[in-house]
Order: C-alpha cells, then sequence, then structure tokens
C-alpha cells in the first residue's frame, strides 16, 4: 500500500514577508456561513478523498495543522526540520509498512483525489513518478518502495531534487495546472480561488 507524506513543515517566509499573517497553512482559502476552511485543510481534504493512506509532517508551534488532523484521525510527525529533505526522512521514517510514498506540498490544494491515485497506481513501473503539466514538474512526486532508504538519507533542501534526477522517472502528462499550483503569497488565494473554483469546491 502506498500512502502520501503531506509536508506542511514549512515556514511560509515569503508569505509572511509579503503581507500575510501567520503560518500561510492556516490561511483561510474557502469561507462560508457556517465556517472557514484553511489550506491546509483543503489540500488533507482532497488527500483524503483519494482513499490512499495521509501522514503529516508538521512543526511543533502549528498546533491548527495538529487540531486539523486529530479531527480527521490522521496521525502526523513533529519536525522542526528547515529542508524539505528532513521532512521527507521523518515522514518516510514513521510509515515504513508502506509499499510507496506519494510526497505532496501542503500549500498545494488543487490537486484532486484523481491525481492522488493515478501517480499511486503507477509506481511499479518506475521508482519515481511525477506529474507534469506544459513541460513544468509538479507534485505530487512518487517514489516506490526501493526509494525507501535513500529517502531516509534526505536533508535539507536540495537532497530531494538531486535524488529524484539521478533515478529513472516516469512522467505523467496532466491537462491540469493543478499539479504545478501552489499558494506563496497573500495575492495567490484570491487569484488561486478565481482560477480553480470549480476544484476548490469539489474539495469543500
Amino acid at each position: 500500500m502506498a500512502g502520501i507524506i503531506l509536508l506542511a513543515a514549512g515556514l511560509g517566509s515569503r508569505f509572511i514577508a509579503a503581507g500575510g499573517e501567520g503560518n500561510k497553512l492556516n490561511a483561510t482559502l474557502t469561507e462560508t456561513a457556517e465556517n472557514a476552511t484553511s489550506i491546509f485543510d483543503v489540500t488533507l481534504g482532497q488527500a483524503l478523498k483519494s482513499g490512499l493512506a495521509v501522514h503529516v509532517v508538521t512543526r511543533t508551534g502549528n498546533i491548527q495543522v495538529q487540531v486539523s488532523c486529530r479531527r480527521a484521525g490522521v496521525p502526523f510527525t513533529l519536525t522542526e526540520s528547515a529542508g524539505t529533505g528532513g521532512s521527507i526522512a521523518a515522514g518516510v521514517r514513521d510509515t515504513p509498512e508502506w509499499d510507496g510514498w506519494l510526497v505532496h506540498l501542503a500549500d498545494m490544494p488543487f490537486v484532486t483525489p484523481d491525481i492522488f491515485a493515478t501517480v499511486a497506481d503507477t509506481l511499479h513501473l518506475k521508482p519515481v513518478v511525477r506529474p507534469f503539466w506544459q513541460n513544468e514538474p509538479g507534485h505530487p512526486v512518487g517514489f516506490s518502495r526501493e526509494m525507501g532508504d535513500k529517502l531516509l538519507q534526505l536533508h535539507g533542501d536540495h537532497d530531494a531534487h538531486e535524488l529524484i534526477r539521478s533515478h529513472d522517472l516516469l512522467r505523467i502528462d496532466f491537462n491540469t495546472s493543478s499539479v504545478i499550483t501552489d499558494i506563496d503569497l497573500p495575492e495567490d488565494l484570491s487569484h488561486s480561488l478565481l482560477a480553480l473554483n470549480g476544484t476548490i469546491h469539489a474539495a469543500s
């Protein structure tokens, strides 16, 4: 069984520097009269609807993400790692029973359940599987079971990119920009909502 490692340990420094308040993953992405849904909650919902197991890696200080995980019954790992590689290694370490890992970024809420499922279904074909849109590499990035030991050795920000480049890659071309669309700055909230309104409603 493959599962999704949802990386939610970033500091969101660019978001704050551009005027955003608090960790960007906790910013409201959708809002109704009844409740507000954060970026993280939408991403988590998309991942869970894929039917795959989900494990979150987040920071000790991000209490809101931890509350969301507990509410959804999703296990999580706490880390103070400053790099993506360290977060991936922590997630893989705590999911040794999985047969493969789909590494996804929690600030990419527009990836739909069928995209997760497609990547997972092709993990037996190559060591690394990656979505693309118009020649741009996206997420989630799938790693087969044979990559487990190498994933455990990751640290810093660049190791994961080097690992992907050094292994045989299966490229899956999608006809949606959701596989490359993240939320980096405060203005991305409104822009992304307008551009991908249908995807957001599907995730709600």
